[in-house]
């Protein structure tokens, strides 16, 4: 498959604040970038982000503080610590939770079929 890929798009630094509680965007797929969408999740302890689904898109999850539980489809769960990655392939339900005593930040990252 061969992508006309805009003219319009060029590199770029992108500013997080690490400090901001919540969600922030980082890409927002096009006409910002090709095939990617991805933000800055920070969760207090206890909270989640609500069981999702990110229907036919692989999702990529980078911890950058922190630390929890990423379950699967409800019930398969793996541990999330401080520069930890994990994978969520299509079709699967998950969601994350903080399970520590601190802040858990991390980066999404998912990609954009068409």
């Amino acid at each position: 498959m061969d992508r006309k890929v805009s003219t319009e798009l060029k590199p770029r630094a992108i500013e997080l604040d690490m400090n901001k509680p919540g969600f922030q965007r980082i890409l927002a797929g096009p006409p910002s970038t090709v095939r990617m969408k991805s933000g800055l999740v920070s969760l207090n302890p206890g909270e989640s982000v609500g069981a999702h689904n990110t229907n036919d898109k692989e999702e990529l999850i980078i911890v950058m503080e922190g630390s929890g539980e990423m379950t699967f489809n409800g019930y398969n769960s793996i541990k999330l610590s401080r520069g930890g990655n994990a994978y969520c392939p299509p079709h699967t339900e998950h969601n994350i939770i903080n399970t520590g005593n601190e802040i858990l930040r991390y980066i999404y990252i998912v990609s954009i079929l068409e």
